[in-house]
């Protein structure tokens, strides 16, 4: 059981044997936003399927996944096969997995699930593209819970207990917490629900808007240790590893 975080919410994710990416962003530029933290990713090889939570650009972005080598799989939510097929072109739609929240498909050696999220998974207000958002819990010899983007719902503590939760804990503005965003607090609320053995923050630090690299460093660089510090008190029998960019953490789930 491998997880490499390589900033924002693009996760690496081994599970016996089965290569998972989750909603990857490779670029060092999106939109208005710059990375400015970590290296670009490198990824170790082909994923066998690419995990999307939603339509957002930050989420899936298109670029970024026809930059993806192989032929993975792309697990997206219900509502998103259309938007799919018309940004990436006939090849990759034929590769498209919709899935609602409690419907699931086999990848390799693992079952992945659509889980709920709180959350607007439309592409944004200047489209007409619908879709729901979703987060995944995939199944092999760990439970892992990749939360996609999310505010806190009550059916989160039906999720567990679990293995592992790749759990948002930021962003790039003060105010995301009023638009179905967790925060470092919320975050360690959700992992109390959750009750996952293990937690890795994920959603912060990575990409700031163009003009702030010098200024309100503090909103960036401290959700994913804050959150540790909330989950030490809301859910203290989980253990939080907050990775640096490009870093992995390697664990054995418990029998």
């Amino acid at each position: 059981m491998r997880v490499t975080w390589w900033g924002h919410s693009t996760v690496w994710l081994e599970d016996s044997g089965t290569r998972l990416l989750t909603d990857p962003v490779l670029t060092g530029r999106l939109a208005h936003l710059r990375r400015m933290a970590g290296p670009s990713p490198r990824l170790p090889g082909a994923p066998d399927a690419i995990l999307l939570s939603h339509l957002h650009a930050d989420h899936f972005h298109c670029a970024s996944l026809r930059a993806v080598p192989g032929n993975p799989l792309l697990i997206v939510p219900k509502g998103a096969r259309g938007f799919a097929a018309r940004a990436l072109g006939p090849e990759m739609a034929r590769r498209v997995v919709e899935l609602a929240p409690g419907e699931e498909t086999e990848v390799g050696a693992v079952r992945v699930r659509a889980v709920p999220a709180a959350h607007d998974g439309n592409r944004g207000p200047w489209s007409r593209e619908r879709a729901i958002a979703v987060g995944f819990v995939v199944e092999g010899v760990a439970r892992t819970w990749y939360a996609g983007d999310t505010g806190l719902f009550d059916e989160m503590s039906d999720l567990g207990p679990l293995d592992l939760a790749l759990i948002p804990v930021g962003g790039w503005g003060p105010t995301l917490g009023a638009h179905g965003h967790l925060d470092a607090r919320d975050g360690a609320e959700a992992l109390r629900r959750v009750k996952a053995s293990w937690a890795v923050p994920v959603h912060y630090g990575t990409f700031w808007p163009i003009g702030m690299g010098r200024v309100r460093r503090h909103m960036f660089d401290e959700p994913g240790p804050r959150f540790a510090e909330f989950a030490a008190q809301a859910a203290p029998d989980s253990r939080v590893r907050v990775l640096a960019h490009g870093e992995t953490l390697d664990l054995e789930p418990a029998a």
